[in-house]
């Protein structure tokens, strides 16, 4: 892992990848960082490093792009996958380097604050807090862009559908009220979310009759708990997609409150997707 985890940072550094990546962030960020100073009475720099993180939209799929595609691109996927290193090591390794280029990147930002200091207080419990929220929401987001990168054929189709599927982490909470708050809504909702997670199961060329008794016992349970108590089910959308937005806990953190379950949600985002990851090349490895 750590001979690929070299590989990769060499790439990053060596090719226009990580330098076009840094030179877009920085760029904006400095732009906004200017506009704080021009018009001071605006905004305060907690909330000027707040919006920082929307820049992950642009620029995260930048970085993550080229993870798996070059691989596709150039034949050495194969390669790859039939190598002595287990998939979890080639997907750590591909996932730690990115994330390494972008706490770089991040940390160069650092000098912001340090200019302020010399020209007035700062609360750096807030900063302090609200950079450790970068790199737990950017390691999430690194991770959907490695897991697209993994399934899509080309760069550009990668970043595309990672700034989509970036996109809808933002817009949840938005679209929460309008979801529908009904008991059958909630019913077909789940519904949808086994289908699915069946279908993943069943595509990875699994046993079909585990897949079925899985689909049994869920459909079984799901009844039951229909007919015990519908209101389970009342309001069930919008609930659960609070569990996507990933700005949502990313506030505390910008008011300098640790805590601790919002810590362990990212950790555990960003292993879901690179558990998915691992389950795609698994898949490749015997197709």
């Amino acid at each position: 892992m750590f001979a690929l985890l070299r590989k990769e940072l060499k790439t990053y550094f060596l090719t226009p990848a990580g330098w076009i990546f840094l030179a877009v962030f920085l760029l904006i960020s400095g732009l906004l960082f200017s506009l704080q100073l021009v018009f001071p009475q605006n905004s305060q720099y907690s909330g000027f490093l707040g919006g920082l993180i929307f820049l992950f939209l642009l620029v995260v799929p930048l970085l993550t792009m080229r993870i798996f595609t070059d691989e596709k691109r150039f034949q050495t996927d194969q390669l790859l996958l039939t190598s002595p290193v287990n998939l979890w090591g080639i997907v750590l390794g591909k996932y730690i380097a990115a994330l390494c280029v972008f706490l770089i990147t991040v940390a160069v930002t650092f000098i912001y604050p340090l200019l302020l200091s010399f020209h007035g207080k700062l609360d750096w419990s807030m900063i302090i807090g609200t950079y450790f929220g970068f790199l737990l929401v950017g390691a999430s987001f690194i991770a959907i862009g490695v897991f697209v990168s993994q399934a899509a054929e080309g760069a550009v189709g990668a970043a595309i559908l990672t700034f989509c599927a970036l996109t809808v982490t933002f817009i949840v909470d938005f679209l929460q009220p309008y979801m529908p708050s009904s008991e059958t809504a909630g019913l077909v909702w789940v519904a949808i979310l086994m289908a699915l997670a069946l279908f993943r199961l069943f595509s990875t060329g699994r046993n079909p009759f585990l897949t079925a008794l899985i689909f049994i016992i869920f459909a079984v349970v799901l009844l039951v708990l229909w007919f015990v108590d519908k209101g389970l089910f009342s309001g069930l959308i919008g609930r659960s997609l609070v569990w996507v937005s990933l700005t949502r806990r990313f506030g505390s953190f910008a008011m300098g409150i640790l805590r601790l379950d919002s810590v362990v949600y990212y950790l555990s985002f960003s292993g879901f997707f690179l558990f998915l990851t691992v389950q795609g090349l698994e898949k490749r490895r015997w197709s």
